[in-house]
């Protein structure tokens, strides 16, 4: 490692020219420097004590046409979800109002499509609409997106869509045929264009090496912004989909991506989204030091399990933490 391939821990800059070989330097730099030089990068651009909260509901399960590896509600599976239909209005906002009475911020809506039909578009407009009215940030993701359904979703008032790239490029392919990665662009492309802010990210576990992740970081740091959110996955073997068996990521080496995260994109929330179930409140704080400020609350992500509200209340108080409605970086 050289110092041309490791970039100074001197200022965090918002840069959009970074190399794979530059991420695979920081990922691989000890652990106290590794660290060390993340809290720079997160207390530049954030309160380290404060942690935004989001919730999320899936207001359409199941049949899914893709045939992602890690997701059960994908109909190519032999244990697969039933389809159901698009959850009523009335139980959406109600779910919303119970969100923000328990201290959300942000209300994150998502949909088993592989690409919404503008019929469905109009029933998620009107959630969009309705959640918005409450005082509450929204965020959707419903699959792919034309520029003409991200222009009417802005219109409604969606302030974020989430579209992660799930991955590298590279290792893509061997998690998902249905959809190419540079559909996924584009559909970032169409958000950003129409004025929606980016939740984009990506899942850890799935068999991909260090190259993998580094690459998949590049991509997202070098998107013409940097998404607003950008959401760490930690993969959740789910029994009936391809990836049950595959090795568990150890905490060091998951918290290693949240911290060059967190160089790379300095002032975008780091969210600890999915697989919190199984963390211990020891790897819990060694992500928020590495620079997760964002978390998930509910006891559900769309499908999968997440920690119950009262042990991440109880969790940020053991850390001197609390939870924030504020959703942009401060300089």
């Amino acid at each position: 490692m050289t110092e041309q391939t490791c970039p100074s821990p001197q200022t965090a800059t918002l840069r959009h020219d970074w190399t794979r070989e530059e991420a695979e330097a920081l990922l691989a730099l000890p652990f106290p420097e590794l660290i060390f030089r993340a809290q720079l990068a997160h207390r530049q651009f954030f309160d380290p004590t404060k942690v935004q909260i989001s919730t999320l509901l899936s207001i359409k399960s199941g049949g899914c046409p893709e045939d992602c590896a890690y997701c059960p509600q994908s109909a190519h599976h032999d244990k697969r979800m039933e389809a159901e239909k698009l959850m009523p209005l009335e139980r959406v906002i109600a779910d919303a109002k119970r969100s923000k009475e328990a201290g959300a911020g942000r209300f994150c809506m998502g949909a088993a499509w592989r690409a919404p039909k503008d019929r469905d578009l109009d029933a998620v407009c009107r959630m969009v609409e309705e959640v918005k009215a409450l005082g509450l940030e929204t965020c959707l993701t419903v699959g792919m997106l034309t520029p003409s359904q991200s222009a009417r979703l802005k219109e409604a008032g969606l302030d974020y869509y989430n579209h992660n790239l799930d991955t590298s490029e590279d290792f893509y392919g061997k998690i998902i045929t249905t959809r190419t990665y540079q559909e996924r662009l584009d559909t970032l492309a169409n958000v950003r264009d129409a004025g929606i802010k980016i939740c984009c990210g990506g899942i850890i576990g799935m068999g991909e090496d260090t190259q993998d992740r580094a690459g998949l970081l590049t991509t997202l740091a070098n998107l013409p912004t940097h998404p607003e959110s950008v959401p760490i996955n930690l993969l959740v073997k789910v029994e009936g989909t391809p990836l049950a068996d595959e090795d568990t990521v150890d905490p060091i080496t998951f918290a290693r991506v949240i911290a060059t995260a967190r160089i790379m994109m300095p002032a975008s929330h780091v969210r600890l989204a999915a697989g919190r179930e199984n963390m211990s409140e020891s790897t819990h704080a060694l992500c928020f030091l590495a620079g997760a400020n964002s978390i998930f609350w509910g006891e559900k992500l769309l499908t999968t399990p997440n920690p119950a509200q009262n042990r991440d209340t109880e969790l940020l108080a053991m850390l001197g933490m609390s939870p924030t409605m504020q959703t942009s970086a401060t300089a």
